[in-house]
């Protein structure tokens, strides 16, 4: 008998009359929100303009939907395009299936296309932008528990996840390792070493972001290789730990070629911006020594120094103190 396990939702919908909320739907919205939120008050702590995160999100987010709905699709293409698939199936996101691979891919040639059209460097938008990913992510994830989706082996821990048998979909009731809440506090733990080293080493040109990237993919290998839903294998991997075995590298070989060719972090993240407001504090600083000047000028012409006008009349006092 288990005297301790984390319970599942009875169901992952709500209906408020005809329209259905969806706890997954939710999770991922709330992510969303909170990594722009986050990412905002980092890009402005750079200089940047508040807004501007946002601007860009509006790009990146619906890319990132759609790589991340292709990755799950074309890698467990089975249930959509397989022996006795639905092939629209593969459109319900609202099910589960978005792989954050795909999500990141697309998501920055959606960022990159926003940062293109406002001027912005890449890699600075993508370093505010890496905590609120991470936190985004942890989120996100429970959106899998509202599905009793994407859990691990069999386990009586009192930490275990109690999943609902459902023989619609082949799946058989018991407690197993809660994989989603394991990337949910890993995740966590990402944000806060990312935030920590940005401050500590004054990260900058996408270092922060490949950081992030590292730290993820080495927290995801261990836990995906505790799931058990199907997936496919290369030499006794799962695909998912070969590409985080991949992105890793990729990630830990840019921080290091990036720190040799631009040490340090950028002083200017949005130029239009930043340029545009140190040239009216020049101007502003230039109107007043004008005035300046001007005053000196008319002294000059007038044949006499600043501050003359001031000493005539005790001039003309002493003159006019003198003794009988």
């Amino acid at each position: 008998m288990d005297l301790a396990f984390i319970p599942s939702p009875s169901t992952g919908v709500v209906h408020l009359g005809p329209i259905p909320l969806r706890g997954y739907a939710f999770c991922i919205i709330i992510g969303v929100f909170v990594g722009v939120w986050l990412g905002n008050r980092r890009w402005v702590q750079r200089g940047g303009r508040s807004g501007t995160v946002a601007d860009i999100a509006v790009w990146a987010v619906p890319f990132g939907l759609v790589g991340g709905r292709l990755y799950h699709v074309i890698t467990t293409y089975e249930p959509y395009f397989g022996k006795n698939g639905h092939p629209l199936d593969a459109f319900k996101v609202w099910q589960g299936g978005l792989g954050i691979w795909g999500a990141v891919a697309l998501g920055a040639l959606g960022a990159w296309i926003g940062c293109r059209r406002r001027g912005i460097p890449m890699p600075a938008y993508a370093d505010a932008l890496a905590p609120g990913l991470a936190i985004g992510q942890a989120i996100g994830r429970w959106g899998n528990w509202f599905n009793q989706e994407l859990y691990g082996k069999p386990t009586d821990v009192p930490w275990a996840l109690k999943i609902n048998p459902d023989p619609a979909i082949g799946r058989i009731g018991g407690t197993y390792h809660p994989t989603f809440l394991y990337e949910s506090l890993w995740c966590l733990g990402v944000a806060a070493l990312v935030i920590w080293a940005d401050k500590r080493f004054r990260l900058g040109h996408g270092r922060v972001f490949a950081l992030y990237v590292a730290a993820y993919c080495a927290g995801r290998a261990w836990i995906e290789y505790m799931r058990v839903d199907e997936a496919h294998h290369i030499l006794g991997l799962r695909l998912n730990d070969w590409t985080s075995l991949i992105v890793f590298i990729l990630a830990v070989v840019y921080m290091v070629v990036s720190a040799k060719k631009a040490p340090g972090r950028e002083e200017i993240v949005e130029p239009e911006w930043q340029l545009g407001e140190g040239a009216q504090d020049a101007d502003g600083a230039k109107g007043a020594g004008s005035a300046t000047d001007g005053r000196d000028e008319k002294d000059e012409k007038g044949g006499k120094e600043p501050g003359a006008g001031a000493d005539a009349p005790k001039a003309a006092g002493s003159s006019g103190g003198a003794k009988p």
